[in-house]
């Protein structure tokens, strides 16, 4: 005679493809309450995929896959682009662009570290080569500026200095020469490199 009830203890075990309603929440590690399936795949507890939110963002807590809009803490300011007749070396077969973003000093809101304090803010210049994929990236990066993702406020990593606007991770060639130990070009990489960096953002 088969039995087809199923006690507390054989929750979880044997469960085969098919036989989803065994199988338990990679977060909360409990049978899933109300569950939500990614794109990815991976599935998760309702309540549990929302607390992962507020602190990841809508990224997959176990493969990293962005499912929705990331949005950053970048405070409010401008990005502008032009171009120059001026080739990068690495890329004598083309003219360069020029990004001008300007993040002017403020207060910092309830989103960042010291809300109530003063940051200070900056001013950057970077460049593309003015090429097929050159112009692709620029629309990458004007993309990740309007979602705020580009710049963040905290600890500037090369003075040390507390309440500054800094990078987020999103790596900009700062120099026009000198290779990658001087934020410049030749780098033979730096295209692919920052579309992998926009892609963990979920830009692409």
């Amino acid at each position: 005679m088969s039995n087809t009830c199923k006690t507390e203890d054989s929750i979880g075990e044997g469960a085969t493809a098919g036989d989803n309603e065994d199988e338990e929440c990679p977060i909360c590690k409990d049978t899933f309450k109300n569950r939500k399936q990614l794109k990815c795949k991976h599935e998760f507890c309702e309540e549990c995929l929302e607390q992962s939110k507020k602190h990841m963002g809508p990224v997959c807590p176990v493969c990293k896959d962005v499912f929705g809009v990331i949005e950053g803490i970048q405070p409010d300011g401008t990005m502008s682009s032009y171009k120059s007749d001026l080739s990068l070396p690495g890329f004598e077969d083309c003219g360069t662009i020029v990004i001008d973003y300007y993040l002017p000093s403020g207060e910092q809101t309830e989103r960042h570290p010291n809300p109530g304090q003063r940051y200070d803010g900056t001013s950057r210049t970077a460049y593309l080569p003015d090429n097929k994929e050159g112009k692709e990236v620029l629309h990458l990066l004007q993309k990740a500026f309007n979602q705020k993702l580009i710049f963040t406020v905290g600890t500037s990593t090369t003075t040390g200095i507390e309440n500054q606007v800094t990078w987020n991770d999103i790596h900009h060639k700062t120099s026009r020469t000198g290779g990658p130990q001087s934020f410049g070009y030749p780098d033979p990489d730096y295209l692919r490199r920052v579309r992998d960096e926009l892609k963990a953002k979920g830009i692409e």
